[in-house]
C-alpha cells in the first residue's frame, strides 16, 4: 500500500521549497496531494485548498505555511487523521507544537526533504 502524503503549502514555483517538497515525495514513493488555495495543479498533480478536500487518508504532512496559518490549519490535521507532520524550518511554534503533540501526532522539527533522503539542491 503506497503511503500518502499532503504537503500544505505547496507552490507551483519550482525554486520553492514547497514544490521541491512535493517532488521529493514523488520520488520516495509517495502519492502526493499539494495543498494550496491558489493553485490547481502542481508538478501536474491537482492541489487541494485544504486538507478535508483529499479523499482518502493521509499518513503524512509536510508544512510549508508560517506557523500562524499552520496553527488554522491544525485541526484539519487532526481531523484527517495525520499520524505525522514535519514542521520545516521556520513552520514551528510552541502553540502549534503543543498542539499536535497533545492530540498524538508525532511532530518532527526537520526538513522533509532531507528526510526523505534528499537534498533541496536537488532539485532545480
Amino acid at each position: 500500500m503506497t503511503k500518502t502524503a499532503a504537503i500544505i503549502g505547496a507552490s507551483a514555483d519550482r525554486s520553492k521549497f514547497g514544490n521541491k517538497a512535493v517532488r521529493a515525495f514523488r520520488l520516495a514513493g509517495y502519492e502526493v496531494y499539494p495543498v494550496n488555495l491558489h493553485e490547481q495543479f502542481i508538478e501536474g498533480l491537482k492541489a487541494y485548498k485544504s486538507l478535508n478536500e483529499i479523499p482518502g487518508t493521509v499518513d503524512v504532512a509536510s508544512v510549508y505555511v508560517r506557523s500562524d496559518v499552520g496553527l488554522t490549519i491544525a485541526p484539519q490535521i487532526i481531523d484527517k487523521g495525520v499520524k505525522e507532520v514535519f514542521l520545516n524550518p521556520g513552520t514551528a511554534s510552541e502553540p502549534l507544537l503543543t498542539y499536535l503533540e497533545e492530540r498524538g501526532v508525532r511532530v518532527r522539527q526537520e526538513c522533509s526533504i532531507t528526510a526523505q533522503g534528499f537534498r533541496p539542491v536537488d532539485f532545480t
